[in-house]
Parts: structure tokens; sequence; C-alpha cells
């Protein structure tokens, strides 16, 4: 039996490259050995090396994938099932790792071998050359108060749909389709792994089965065309910086007629020259003078949903001192918070003659020095 393949080795990275790295390489190595990149869709050889690239592409960009595979790569590869030839020999007398070896503690919770492989490749790739589409991540900016509150707001994201020109099929009007000659028409490929054969939608045909004479003008013979669709998303009351909104089968569209991928947004919140936030409070801070500081003051202050409120400011208020309104914070979760004023002190720049001598006689009555 064969021997695992170096993933790492076929994208051209390190052991601990990271995910984004994972992709440039992966993206890269694509669509220089893609089939439609060559004259004719290349030849046999050009389709096994883009196999290869998809192959440990799709393991190494999934976290679990990755961590079994990375497992199994420790040992060298599978040989055998416990056969043995020999005591303390692996049937077949090749030099990897035997089943026993493994621990299966590791892989509780798969259903057993078969299922730890499935999970290494892919659980849709079973069904006859379906396979769901990917998921497609983007960023929102939103308003301060529409993350407090909620809202809608509008978002633009990129998808596939099936081409108009050819219908999904890829191919040039009036062009003939024939059987793929390297999955012989089924759509799906095997790729092997220490042993095991798991099938994937075949890269030359994407799965359908079938190549055209001629490729479609407008799809270039994918099938697909890529679009931007504005939605409108709900916003949740309370959305703060990092949190994120799944929508499902609102990315890519899968294959064969597989369901779509799932649209991941991440928000991030645009700062507010008022207000700031602190859990479910919101802070802000209001400019008082100095008489008002002294004698005391009637505010009227805005709140997060545009109203206002009148705060009463006592008389010998300290520049600094926070004030609590009472349930005009961010609601979430049956949960609301506070809105919290701080007042500053607004202290003349310039003063008349006549001021000056008035502030004098006022320190000397009061014995403040100047």
């Amino acid at each position: 039996m064969s021997q695992q393949k170096d993933y790492y080795r076929i994208l051209g990275v390190a052991e601990s490259a990271t995910k984004d790295q994972i992709k440039r390489s992966y993206r890269k190595l694509a669509k220089k050995h893609h089939p439609d990149a060559s004259p004719g869709g290349g030849d046999r050889t050009t389709g096994e090396r883009f196999k290869e690239i998809t192959e440990a592409y799709a393991v190494l960009s999934d976290d679990e994938k990755r961590k079994h595979y990375d497992r199994l790569r420790r040992y060298g590869g599978f040989t055998g099932f416990g056969a043995r030839s020999a005591p303390g020999r692996p049937a077949g007398g090749g030099a990897g790792a035997r089943f026993e070896d493994f621990d299966l503690k590791d892989y509780a919770g798969l259903g057993g071998i078969g299922d730890l492989f499935s999970s290494i490749f892919g659980g849709e790739a079973k069904r006859g050359g379906r396979e769901r589409g990917e998921s497609v991540e983007t960023v929102v900016t939103l308003p301060f108060r529409v993350a407090a509150l909620g809202g809608k707001v509008p978002v633009v994201v990129p998808v596939t749909e099936g081409c108009p020109t050819c219908g999904g099929s890829g191919a040039a009007p009036g062009a003939t389709l024939t059987a793929c000659s390297e999955c012989q028409g089924s759509g799906q490929v095997s790729f092997g792994y220490g042993g095991f054969a798991v099938k994937r939608p075949c890269p030359a045909c994407r799965g359908k089965g079938r190549v055209a004479s001629r490729r479609c003008g407008t799809c270039h013979g994918v099938g697909d065309v890529k679009l931007e669709k504005r939605l409108m998303i709900e916003v949740p009351a309370g959305a703060d910086s990092g949190a994120k909104l799944r929508l499902k089968e609102q990315g890519l569209r899968g294959t064969g007629g597989a369901a779509a991928g799932d649209l991941v947004i991440t928000f991030q919140v645009e700062p507010d020259r008022f207000f700031h936030r602190d859990g479910l409070d919101v802070h802000c801070v209001v400019p008082i003078n100095v008489a008002q500081a002294m004698l005391g003051t009637k505010l009227k202050v805005r709140t997060l949903d545009g109203k206002h409120v009148v705060l009463r400011i006592p008389a010998g208020t300290q520049p600094g001192r926070k004030f609590r309104i009472k349930g005009q914070g961010i609601e979430k979760n049956s949960a609301r918070g506070d809105q919290l004023v701080e007042v500053s002190l607004e202290v003349p720049t310039k003063l008349s003659a006549e001021q000056e001598a008035i502030l004098k006689q006022f320190a000397d009555a009061t014995g403040l020095r100047y």
C-alpha cells in the first residue's frame, strides 16, 4: 500500500504555516496548474498535479482534518490493518505504522476508522460528485447607534450563479458534450491516502462528468459566473466589534446541486463622537461652565435613541464627576445598561478688564489665591 502524501510539500509550505499562508499558496498553485490554464485543457500530468494540490488544500485548510492528518503523518502512513505475516511485522512488509499503533482515543466520537478518513476528506465527497459551496466571509462596518440599538444595513457579497449563456453546462452554443476522460463520465475521481480511496468531484470536468468541444465564452467553461448580490441584513441590538453573524446558504453555490455555502459576517463598529461603550453601559462627556459647576444647573443630555433627558447638576459639582441615567444604555438578551454622563469644566480663555476685576474681587472675598 502507498505511503501517505506530504501535503505540506505539495503546497510548498512549512508545517507551521498559517491558514492564510496555506490559502495563498493554494491559490497560486491552483491558478498555475488548473487544466483551464493550459492550451486544450492540459495533459494528464496537469490534471494529476491539480488533483494533488486540491487534495492537499482540502485537508490543510480545515482545522480538524489538519489535526488528524498531522497525527497520521508522524507515523509515515498505514501499511495494514493488523493482519501480520509474522509477529511484530505488518502484513505486506511495508515500513509504515500498523492500525494497532494508533490510539483510537484520539478519534473518539468519529464513529470508527472509516469516519476518520471521511472526516479528513469531507462528508460531501461521498455524494456522487456533489460538494457544498464555499462559505464567504466579509466585514461589515456598523454605525455606533445601529450596533447599539439594532437595525438593517446593506451588504454586498460575491456569489456564483449558473451561467445564463450555457445554462451551467460550460459548453458554447452548438458545442458537443462528451464523457470526461479523466473520470470516465462519473464526475468523481478517487484520491488515495495510505491505501484508502476517497472520492471527490473531478477537477477536470468540475464534477459534471462531461466536457465540451468548445467552451462557453461567457463563463469560459466553468458553468458559473461571479456576481455581486446586495442583501439587507438585520443587525441584532448590542452588536459589538468582532461579533459574527452566519447566514445559511448565502455563500458560493455548490456543485452538482449541493447546498450553497454560508455567508459569515464579522461586524466592525465605528466610533461615535459623543458616546463610547463599556459592556452594556454607554459613556458620554458633557461640558459645564464655572458658574454652572458652582451654582448648580439643569442640563439636557442626548440619549442613544436620539431623545433628551434633563439631568440636575448640583451646586459645587467637581470636574470629572459622573451621573448615572438608569436604563439608557444598550439592551441585549433582556438586560439593559445605563448611560453614564461625565461633566467636564470649561474655563473661559479670555476675560474683559471688567470681568477680570470682578473675578479678583471674588477671589479676594473667598480667600482664593491667584
